[in-house]
C-alpha cells in the first residue's frame, strides 16, 4: 500500500465500511461518518416506524440537499466577485477615457 494513503473502517449506522483514503484526509472522513450518523438518529428517533432503508434514504437526501444549496451559494458568490471585477475595469477605462 502507497506510504500516503490509510486503510480505515468508517461505520455508519452500526455498520463498517473499509476505505483506503490518503492520510491528511483521514478527519474528514470520520467528519463526515459522524455527521451522517447523526443525521440517521435524529430520523430514527423521529420516525422510529421507518425501516433502514428509508432512514437511509432520507439522510441522504438531507445531506444532497445542504450540499446543493452550498454549491448554489458558491456559484452565486463567484458570480459577484466577476460583476465587481468586471465594474471595477469598467470604472477605470471610463477613467482613464476621461483622462484624455
Amino acid at each position: 500500500m502507497d506510504k500516503k494513503k490509510l486503510r480505515i473502517n468508517i461505520n455508519i449506522d452500526g455498520k463498517s465500511y473499509p476505505l483506503t483514503i490518503n492520510i491528511e484526509d483521514e478527519e474528514r472522513y470520520r467528519t463526515a461518518a459522524k455527521k451522517v450518523n447523526e443525521i440517521v438518529r435524529k430520523y430514527r428517533e423521529q420516525f422510529s416506524e421507518q425501516d433502514s432503508k428509508d432512514i437511509m434514504a432520507m439522510a441522504a437526501f438531507q445531506i444532497a440537499l445542504s450540499n446543493s444549496e452550498l454549491e448554489y451559494r458558491n456559484d452565486k458568490t463567484l458570480f459577484i466577485e466577476e460583476l465587481k471585477n468586471l465594474n471595477d475595469d469598467i470604472s477605470d477605462f471610463l477613467k482613464e477615457k476621461g483622462k484624455k
